[in-house]
């Protein structure tokens, strides 16, 4: 059979011609078939032989990317074709007049370079120990203070027999630095067999190898009133504490004689406590909300405070004193229950109807009582502590959603004048003069510089000291003439006294009216209490 011509010219082509110096590469593209021939022709001569880099590497020889030899490389830069037209070729990299790690031969008697390779040194980075900073149970206490505690814990454990839950109150107060008020709760959740007794082994597994010992206190006190399995506290989870601190306190000696005021004291402070700290308003205080309010504050300086009343942040008696005269009055049928008419009369009348309707929507908070139409204590509660300080973000929040109608998160100039209509009626019906909604926009745009004139948001009231008077002018009257009015007395005790809230001086008002009416009452009838005594309420 006949050869191809191209095939039979590169079968007889010398193989000094191989490297082709002057062929351009269109050439060779041109001609496939003779660079196929070409490249079989090149395989085959010797020198390509000794080009198998992957045979070196394997037996261990020298790595040498132009060859194997100085020889070698001569040769094959005179018999290897060149990869690049002339002139072309891109340099290649300097080598170290020292060798290179990569040439040196692995195993020989130089030892291993002392610059190592650096593939290795790619591929093994230096490994940075970085000290544990997560301990699923806390972080372990140190040494020392271990060991300070355990000696405190060696002298009231000294009996060896464990401790009752009336000796266990110097280990709460001492040891746990927690208030005294937590020892019957913190006693049971050691004692889990409810023997009674709680033993120095089981104070120290609780407290120490259970890191209690290093958390702050917000979170010790979390995690001795929480449930097992919850991440979160309850209204229920308080009443524990609040039944020791009716007991023990010296401010509260004198309701041990009338448990049912007990009780209710106890639901007040803890209605204060979720209405002020308990911002999602889900009843499931968290450990978070529990840092950020001003709960632990309080009970330090209730610990130590002998009386109740000085401690104005949810356990003043007097303030509990005042909310519940307050729903005493308004309940004029005493089932506990306030509804529209009831709650129509509060302050004198001040509110206006839309306002009260508007609550009973139960839009700004769905009612706790079970009875269709009727506002509860816990009901009541939430709303007197929004309605007597404007100032409170819970009171913001909660008047803010009673005026956005449409629930769509600002307020805007039709929902205003809505409220606002009534309270202009009102204003005529007692023959003063009307100021206009315009004129009260104006006003209003002013006192609270909202971002966008035409309606105001939440964050806007919440940046501004006087928006609670926004609210008082839309739906109270009576606070909205007095604002308008300026009362240079009471101006000048938010000045002497500015660390008092508008509720703590709301409070101290009421307590004070309500205790002249009750010496009006002894003049009259001799009798001690509030109430008369179909009431059985004494006070």
């Amino acid at each position: 059979m006949e050869v191809e011509p191209a095939r039979r010219d590169a079968a007889v082509l010398d193989p000094e011609l191989l490297q082709l110096p002057e062929l351009a590469p269109g050439a060779l593209r041109e001609n496939s078939i003779i660079a196929d021939a070409l490249y079989s022709q090149w395989l085959v001569l010797p020198e390509t032989a000794k080009l198998s880099l992957i045979e070196d590497a394997k037996a261990g020889t020298t790595l040498n990317v132009a060859g194997t030899s100085a020889s070698t490389n001569a040769a094959s830069s005179s018999s290897l074709p060149s990869m690049f037209p002339a002139g072309s070729a891109p340099p290649l990299s300097p080598r170290s007049t020292s060798g290179s790690p990569r040439v040196m031969r692995r195993g020989s008697g130089a030892g291993p370079s002392s610059l190592g390779s650096p593939l290795k040194l790619v591929s093994e980075p230096v490994r940075e120990v970085i000290p544990q900073f997560y301990f699923k149970n806390g972080r372990p206490p140190p040494k020392d203070l271990k060991e300070q505690c355990l000696s405190r814990i060696d002298h009231l454990f000294f009996g060896g027999e464990g401790l009752q839950i009336q000796e266990f109150r110097s280990v709460t107060k001492d040891i746990c630095k927690l208030p005294s008020f937590f020892s019957s709760v913190l006693f049971k959740k050691i004692d889990i067999a409810c023997t009674g007794t709680v033993s120095r082994d089981a104070f120290v597994e609780y407290w120490i190898n259970d890191n209690k010992i290093t958390m702050d206190m917000a979170s010790q006190i979390f995690e001795i009133l929480r449930k097992p399995g919850y991440n979160y506290l309850t209204q229920d989870d308080f009443k524990p504490v609040l039944k020791e601190l009716l007991a023990t306190h010296p401010g509260l000696e004198f309701l041990q004689g009338t448990p049912e005021f007990q009780e209710r004291y106890a639901e007040t402070v803890i209605y204060r406590i979720f209405y002020s700290i308990n911002r999602s308003g889900n009843g499931h205080l968290t450990l978070r909300e529990l840092k950020r309010g001003n709960l632990i504050a309080a009970l330090q300086q209730l610990d130590e405070e002998e009386d109740i009343n000085k401690v104005l942040r949810y356990f003043s008696y007097e303030h509990f004193y005042v909310i519940y005269c307050k729903f005493w009055e308004l309940d004029t049928d005493h089932d506990f229950l306030i509804d529209k008419e009831n709650l129509i009369r509060y302050g004198n009348h001040s509110l206006t109807y839309r306002i009260v309707d508007r609550i009973f929507t139960q839009i700004p908070r769905k009612f706790t009582s079970m009875t269709e139409g009727k506002m509860g204590y816990e009901d009541f509660v939430y709303f007197i502590l929004s309605e007597e300080d404007k100032s409170s973000e819970p009171s913001l929040e909660y008047w803010f959603k009673c005026i956005d109608l449409d629930g769509n998160g600002i307020l805007t100039k039709n929902e205003m004048q809505f409220f606002y209509e009534e309270q202009l009626h009102r204003m005529e019906c007692m023959a003063q003069e009307p100021v206009l909604f315009e004129d009260i926009l104006c006003q209003m745009i002013d006192m609270i510089g909202p971002e966008n004139e035409s309606y105001f948001t939440l964050r806007d009231l919440k940046r501004c000291k006087l928006s609670g008077n926004i609210f008082n002018i839309l739906f109270n009257l009576n606070k909205f003439m007095a604002f308008e009015t300026r009362d240079p007395f009471l101006i000048r005790q938010e000045r002497e006294n500015p660390t008092l809230t508008e509720w703590d001086r709301f409070a101290h008002r009421e307590y004070i009216r309500l205790s002249m009416e009750e010496d009006g009452e002894d003049a009259s009838n001799g009798s001690g209490d509030v109430w008369d005594e179909s009431l059985e309420a004494p006070f």
